[in-house]
């Protein structure tokens, strides 16, 4: 089985977006790419993994940069690169691992804005994995052994944690239909389910390109 195709996946918490992601890859003998890109971005740029760990999947947490650069920074070039806070200096050397290594040929990239920052690539394929609150509560407990009774609020926290990461640093609206090419459900599909549908969606999508619509 082989794609040309760039995966992007964006997740609620609790999803199994990461699994899906990880199987699809797997599938289709290709790259797979999510905390990888931590230990990357810090080879690539020589700093360590402990700084791009405490900033993975979070926006700058500095009110006066954002009231100076709008609430979207990373459009505006009106600061140079060194004065910026470091969360958005680590965010731009991880855009750039991400855009190498999606030049490389096709691949899975879990969550870090990979959507947005490969915008302006043909060969990229967008999804976000969402399912019902209860059945990512129950995936919380059960795969990442998190406490049933603090479950809900860690799915809940979280997600405001990727949401308010993603529309910080796009011009765009974290899990909003419009922003992906698909949305699945994994409480109806199940992981294999979904990677089923993500396969065939990118056979079709490939085979209509250049066809009018």
């Amino acid at each position: 089985m082989s794609t040309e195709t760039v995966f992007t996946i964006g997740r609620q918490f609790g999803s199994g977006g990461r699994k899906i992601g990880k199987t699809l890859a797997e599938k289709l003998g290709i790259p797979f790419y999510d905390k990888e890109l931590i230990a990357i971005s810090a080879r690539d740029s020589g700093l360590s993994e402990e700084l791009f760990h405490n900033a993975d999947e979070k926006a700058t947490s500095s009110i006066f940069y954002s009231l100076v650069m709008g609430n979207y920074p990373m459009a505006s070039g009106a600061l140079g690169v060194t004065e910026m806070p470091l969360n958005d200096q680590l965010f731009l050397i991880q855009s750039k691992t991400i855009k190498r290594l999606a030049g490389l040929g096709p691949c899975v990239i879990v969550g870090r804005c990979a959507d947005y920052i490969l915008r302006e690539q043909a060969n990229v394929l967008n999804i976000f994995i969402h399912a019902k609150l209860a059945d990512r509560v129950k995936r919380a407990t059960e795969v990442y052994e998190v406490a049933v009774g603090k479950a809900e609020d860690v799915c809940l926290k979280a997600d405001k944690q990727r949401a308010n990461f993603y529309n910080y640093y796009s011009d765009r609206k974290w899990g909003m239909c419009r922003t992906y090419d698909l949305s699945l459900d994994s409480g109806m599909l199940g992981i294999d389910g979904c990677v089923d549908v993500i396969v065939e969606f990118d056979k079709k999508a490939t085979a209509h390109k250049g066809m009018p619509i």
